[in-house]
């Protein structure tokens, strides 16, 4: 499982929030339009 498929599943079962996942992005585990494709919403934090 890739580390977008993680982020993703954490979030959709309602274990990270979008800060959470935002701070994936920071890591590098993830991109800014993965985090849209995710969130819904823009990556703006």
């Amino acid at each position: 499982m890739s580390k977008f498929e993680k982020v993703k599943k954490y979030y959709d079962n309602g274990l990270w929030n979008a800060e959470r996942v935002a701070n994936a992005v920071i890591k590098g585990w993830i991109t800014v339009d993965e985090f849209r494709e995710i969130t819904g919403v823009a990556y703006d934090i």
